[in-house]
């Protein structure tokens, strides 16, 4: 009844401020006519300001509407707080109702909070990516010297009154893994280059040299002297070595998560400013097969004041170099402010190598590659050797390149040129630092001391370069140069030439996409439990107790994660027995990790912290799943059931409570799960199958509910009873389709096989009904109970082959032979389905994949999307690659979204002029497409390329098998597949309608502001805002997604000779983190001196943006927004937040002064605060 009243004074409220606001704008219309200085309104603004006023009175009546909703919301949960925890009823209508946990929950978003996604006027970019795309014809004419591009020319004396500056930047692009692995190319190949950087810069202070992979340098660090070391500070300290991005390796921004390319630029620049003392100023992305906007709101959120990219389209850099924007500030979609902008400069020619950075023909640039003299081991493809520099030729050498660099600079707006000297693993020889250098010397002397040449040219630093650039436009670095453009957007799907678009690489190895998301969800939450607990080690005196050598695992972790994301790991783009090696590191770094969690965990849960004993040999915990190896799937642990009761300790990833479904493995179905207090808690049990037909003896699922706490560790008690009424089991069904099988049966369930049965069957929750055709055993529609709609929700799953003459697919490439073609099996399909109480699933089995579709029948996030998993072999085909397309009756158009790097959306379109591949983006987390009425999202558990071709559709490759190289360097096919598992979540929502009272706050806010826009603002109400391309989630759609990337981690206490020591389940949160936020790591910091753990934490926060215009369904816990605010005093249980430092994303740049704990950000800002905690 208290609570009843608590919603009915805040309805009134809203009540109350919107009339109150609406009467002090009217009044403040009336009070001051003078200063409008007797401006009447044009009758055309009196009758917009009519309707409005005419609406907003619609939308106050409706509030009463909102009152009535909430207090029927009300009245419906304290009618359900009577029912008994542990006993399961079956309605008639075919559902199961669980008892409610007398736990209340709500969803309260401040209208403000919704304004965001709305499109609050911002300022309008000069190119949009989007309308790029629509502009250009794509036709890749002939453009004679520069093939992609057109004829260059120049007046030669337009440098007459301003000398070009030409800045030469040699560089060794460094793969960590590519053809060989790591260590080899480290031994064959980066050691030497590093070692004769330290010999050949010290020759001459003119020399430069910059280098971006922090993951081969610490490793060349680890191996120096003290001399070296020093000479390396010296030589950065004076400009001559600039590291670029600084991040640990050149990332992929395609397939990597944001966390993990976070968190591998965070490694690299700490490993900087620890051990060199150097601040990365610039970003140096040459070789990622395309370019996501993620990546440039990092760097600057860094502190990176430039960057530079290569791999986009080569229709767009010929675009861009028409129009001279290849410089731009490069700005995020949602920012109103210009706050995100990033001065970012695009190659223009097709490579990065020397014959196509010097200027517009390679075949002359080739010919200032002098690692290619006569003699060695490469040559210029054109047949145009380099020729030594001497007196007698440098005339004529000299004014060949200057013709190249005069060319190039009139592709950019200011007289200052880039000119990139290098390629893949350049100057690993002595010899090559001679003959690039010596020669080019010779080149700048002569161009230098001929002033009718009008030029200067040097060796430099891409930031001695960008500040050049800032220096001639008169402003400061970082700043925005006048008339340069600004960008919004991003660059995939990348094209070299043709219609070779690289759209195959979004998929290539998807077991290892997979591998690397587990990876990181373990990092993450090994992170913030090592963290937390060491915390409150210190702070009982327990510290030389607690294993502070688990940080070195973490360690060990983060740089294995980070040497993942590189463009050659992730990408699946790597010689076999690379990929081998990348996978026996996520392995091994994931049983450390395990272990790092195991040790936290038992801490945490221990009543008297003076119980805790760290045995290396015999650990408290182990983890309810296990990999025998780098490459094959996890197998869930049976937990043997014994005389006495057995503990699993439960840990929630994620910072929202959780209401969900655990499901482990035990030896007996006769078990009962309880809480502390003795409590039963909801049951199922299901049976454990070998095969689609054949059951497993004396192994049982047996799954209950719980609600989670954030961040929380729950110890749930397992115990058999045979004097315990039975929880109730599942029921199994089996569609044979006349197939000649034989189906085990085993005590105590019971199965119905159905010979040969065709009919389409369902299964259900309490929100929705969910249809499968009864000949193939996939999903068909979904029918919402609350609304009885109908949704056509169709999965079906189509083959893709490859080309039969000239290119084919290969690793990075998709070249498909047409459209895809339907999944046709030789034998009909098995499908099992499984009823019970808490969740039911349909598995169909098909020769080359098995789908496993579950809904759960949980209130809130869980019950409200389909849990798929498709189990994917297709080991023994050519050329082929598995697609899963879903077709519904979604009126989507040729638009669809999908996310960069989880971070955001990006919306797409189907463009009739481009080539199916084309049409292909990476989806690292979501994709959705949507109407006026409703909106499909398809959550992912790992990267995979995804596309929506027609109207209604989004189809997702799953797995590629292609026999034969691509021609890019790799020298191999795809061969090497592995069974492999990937996972989603389709979540389908419906616009909210009118009398939902999110919607209805949201409009209102909208209303007000608007009109308070049409009788202040100086512009004509008929001018309307643009909308920005521009899309956001639900915060439904952010959590689900949460949910599917942040599984929870089940440990069984390990067996004792003795009684286990008083546990308990622990809560680390004293007040509800705001939905809207995700803490996104909790890092501990290192310690000055040595590789330790040091006393201070990062803490990284990220404020979601969210769509408020989704319907607002209960989301199972306590969900409320804050406009931003989070105070971190008081938010741990029994520890104190001592200092708050906010710094810049990764830590190298302290901000403004902070004498606050409350911490605030804008939507979609990632922040990076160093607390201490005590």
């Amino acid at each position: 009844m208290k609570l009843k009243k608590q919603v009915t004074v805040c309805g009134g409220a809203i009540f109350c401020v919107a009339v109150f606001s609406l009467y002090l704008m009217l009044d403040r219309v009336q009070r001051e006519p003078g200063r409008r200085q007797g401006v009447s309104f044009p009758r055309s603004q009196i009758s917009v300001l009519q309707n409005r006023i005419e609406q907003l009175e619609q939308l106050l009546e409706e509030n009463h509407q909102i009152i009535s909703h909430i207090k029927d919301s009300v009245l419906e949960l304290t009618e359900n707080a009577d029912g008994l925890p542990g006993l399961l009823a079956y309605q008639t209508n075919g559902s199961w109702v669980l008892p409610t946990d007398n736990h209340p929950t709500f969803l309260s978003v401040s209208p403000q909070d919704c304004q965001f996604a709305l499109g609050s006027k911002g300022q309008k970019t000069d190119l949009q990516m989007l309308d790029v795309y629509s502009l250009l014809k794509f036709d890749n004419l002939d453009g004679g010297a520069w093939k992609q591009g057109f004829e260059i020319t120049y007046d030669e004396h337009e440098w007459d009154k301003e000398p070009l500056q030409v800045y030469v930047v040699p560089h060794s692009h460094n793969d960590p893994g590519w053809i060989k692995t790591f260590d080899k190319y480290y031994q064959d190949q980066t050691q030497h280059i590093l070692n004769n950087m330290v010999l050949k810069l010290q020759e001459d202070a003119r020399r430069r040299f910059i280098w971006a992979e922090i993951s081969f340098f610490s490793k060349w660090w680890d191996n120096i002297d003290t001399q070296k070391r020093a000479a390396v500070r010296r030589l950065a300290a004076n400009g001559q070595l600039e590291f670029v991005t600084g991040g640990w390796v050149m990332t992929d921004e395609a397939n990597s998560h944001y966390f993990a390319m976070i968190d591998q630029l965070i490694e690299g620049h700490q490993w900087l400013e620890k051990n060199i003392g150097v601040i990365p100023k610039s970003g140096w992305a040459i070789d990622p097969f395309g370019h996501s906007s993620t990546m440039s709101y990092l760097l600057k959120r860094s502190n990176l004041t430039n960057m530079l990219i290569q791999r986009v389209h080569y229709s767009i850099k010929k675009h861009f170099a028409a129009t001279k924007s290849l410089e731009f500030m490069w700005r995020q979609t949602w920012d109103t402010d210009s706050s995100t902008d990033i001065f970012c400069q695009l190659m223009p020619f097709y490579s990065y190598d020397v014959p196509h950075t010097c200027g517009p023909d390679p075949k002359i640039c080739c010919q200032f590659d002098f690692r290619r003299l006569p003699g060695g081991r490469i040559s210029c493809p054109w047949k145009v050797p380099p020729k030594a520099i001497t007196d007698l030729n440098v005339e004529e050498r000299a004014n060949l390149l200057l013709d190249q660099y005069r060319k190039k600079s009139k592709l950019y707006r200011s007289k200052v040129v880039l000119i990139p000297l290098g390629d893949d693993f350049r100057y690993d020889k002595a010899l090559e630092w001679d003959q690039q250098f010596q020669n080019y010397e010779r080149l700048f002397n002569y161009m230098n001391s001929h002033p009718e040449l009008h030029v200067q040219v040097q060796f430099g630093t891409l930031s001695e370069y960008f500040d050049a650039v800032y220096k001639k436009n008169d402003v400061s670095p970082g700043s925005k140069p006048p008339s340069y453009p600004v960008l919004s957007g991003d660059f995939f799907t990348y094209a070299d030439r043709e219609d070779h678009y690289w759209s195959g690489y979004f998929t290539s190895r998807p077991f290892y996409k997979n591998l690397d998301r587990v990876l990181e969800s373990h990092l993450r939450a090994a992170e913030i439990l090592y963290s937390l607990a060491l915390s409150h080690a210190r702070r009982c005196g327990a510290d030389s107790e607690y294993p502070v050598s688990d940080y070195s695992s973490l360690t060990e972790a983060r740089r294995n994660i980070g040497l993942f994301q590189h463009h050659d790991a992730i990408t699946g783009t790597s010689k076999e027995v690379v990929v081998v090696d990348y996978g026996i590191r996520l392995f091994h770094s994931l049983m450390n990790l395990k272990r790092v969690i195991i040790n936290a965990a038992h801490f945490l849960i221990l009543q008297d912290k003076k119980n805790y004993r760290y045995d290396q040999s015999s650990l408290f915990l182990q983890m309810d799943d296990r990999r025998q190896n780098h490459d094959t799937l996890p197998e869930k642990v049976v937990i043997k059931m014994e005389s006495l009761p057995r503990y699993v300790v439960v840990f929630n990833p994620i910072e929202q409570e959780r209401l969900c479904v655990i499901s482990v493995l035990a030896t007996s179905p006769r078990v009962r799960v309880t809480l502390a207090d003795g409590s039963n808690l909801p049951m199922q049990i299901s049976t454990v199958w070998k095969s689609p037909t054949d059951m497993v003896a004396d192994k049982y699922q047996i799954s209950f509910v719980a609600r989670l706490p954030a961040l929380g560790l729950s110890v749930f008690q397992l115990s058999e009873s045979f004097n315990y009424r039975a929880p109730v089991k599942s029921n199994v069904a089996i569609y044979l389709r006349n197939r000649d099988v034989t189906v085990s049966k085993k005590e105590p369930f019971s199965v119905k096989i159905l010979e040969s049965s065709t009919d389409d069957f369902f299964i259900e929750n309490q929100h929705m009904q969910v249809w499968f055709n009864g000949v193939t055993g996939l999903m068909e529609n979904v029918k919402r109970k609350d609304g009885q709609l109908e949704q056509k929700v169709r999965a079906e799953f189509v083959w893709y082959g490859t080309r039969s003459i000239k290119d084919k697919s290969g690793a990075y490439l998709f070249l498909p032979d047409g459209e895809a073609k339907p999944y046709v099996s030789n034998q009909a399909a098995i499908t099992r389905i499984t009823e019970g109480p808490l969740f039911s699933e349909v598995i169909s089995f098909y020769q080359h994949f098995q789908q496993i579709v579950r809904l759960y029948n949980l209130p809130g996030v869980e019950g409200l999307s389909l849990d798929v998993s498709i189990i994917v072999d297709i080991h023994d085909q050519v050329n082929k690659e598995l697609a899963m397309r879903l077709s519904t009756d979604i009126e989507s158009g040729d638009t669809f979204f999908t996310d960069l790097n989880g971070f955001q959306i990006q919306p797409r379109k189907y463009f009739q002029k481009l080539p199916l591949q084309a049409s292909f983006y990476p989806m690292p987390a979501m994709a959705y497409i949507q109407d006026n009425r409703s909106r499909l999202t398809l959550h992912t558990a790992q990267s995979l390329g995804v596309s929506s071709l027609h109207s209604g559709q989004l189809e997702v490759i799953l797995d590629r098998r292609l026999m034969q190289d691509d021609n890019r360097g790799l020298g191999q096919g795809l061969k090497d597949n592995k069974v492999t598992c990937n996972r989603f979540r389709i979540l389908l929502e419906r616009r909210a309608t009118s009398n939902k009272h999110i919607s209805l706050v949201s409009r209102l806010y909208s209303m007000l502001q608007a009109l308070a826009a049409s009788i202040f603002s100086r512009t004509s109400t008929h001018e309307v805002q643009e909308s920005r391309p521009v899309s956001f989630p639900s915060l439904l759609s952010h959590i689900t997604s949460m949910h599917v990337n942040h599984a929870v981690l089940a440990m069984p206490i390990t067996p004792q000779p003795h009684n286990i020591p008083p546990i308990r389940s622990w809560r680390p949160l004293s007040t509800p983190i705001p939905c809207d936020f995700h803490i996104l790591n909790m890092r501990t910091l290192q310690s000055e001196m040595v590789s330790a753990p040091g006393l201070e934490t990062a803490l990284i926060l990220h404020r979601k943006g969210f769509d408020c215009g989704l319907e607002a369904k209960n989301v199972g816990f306590n969900c409320t927004t804050t406009q931003g605010k989070l105070s971190l005093r008081g938010l741990f249980h029994g520890l104190d937040v001592r200092s708050v430092q906010p710094m810049s994303l990764s830590l190298l740049y302290p901000t403004e002064p902070f004498n606050s704990s409350l911490v605030s950000l804008r939507p979609m800002e990632i922040s990076t605060f160093r607390i201490r905690l005590v």
